[in-house]
């Protein structure tokens, strides 16, 4: 039976279909210039950065309102992997380490390759 975690991940995997043919390069420049973490200096510090909060809830505070959080998921997801690390596309380490085998599958039938 699948869960409902389950569920949403796989829909976040599906979710990032909008980019998946898109050049690294070109993901990483729109992460770099219109990415909302990019655009703070360590001066703009969030009146909510010393609040206790999880991973989940700091990664959704981070990026609440960033226009490119599936193109920054999909580079970290390229690029790291299973070791990703930090905050990408709105997603805690631990999100992205389970999502990662649901990307995966998805690029492999996009492919037309067997799914694992």
């Amino acid at each position: 039976m699948t869960s409902f975690n389950d569920v949403r991940l796989i829909g976040i995997a599906w979710r990032l279909d909008c980019v998946r043919w898109v050049p690294g390069a070109v993901l990483a420049d729109a992460v770099l210039r219109s990415g909302i973490c990019m655009a703070r200096s360590s001066e703009d510090e969030p009146a909510w950065a010393d609040q206790p909060m999880t991973d989940r809830e700091l990664a959704a505070r981070m990026c609440a309102g960033c226009p490119v959080q599936d193109e920054c998921l999909e580079l970290d997801l390229r690029v790291a992997g299973e070791s990703t690390l930090g905050v990408w596309g709105a997603l805690c380490e631990d999100d992205r380490r389970a999502v990662y085998p649901h990307w995966l599958q998805r690029g492999e039938r996009a492919e037309g390759g067997a799914a694992r």
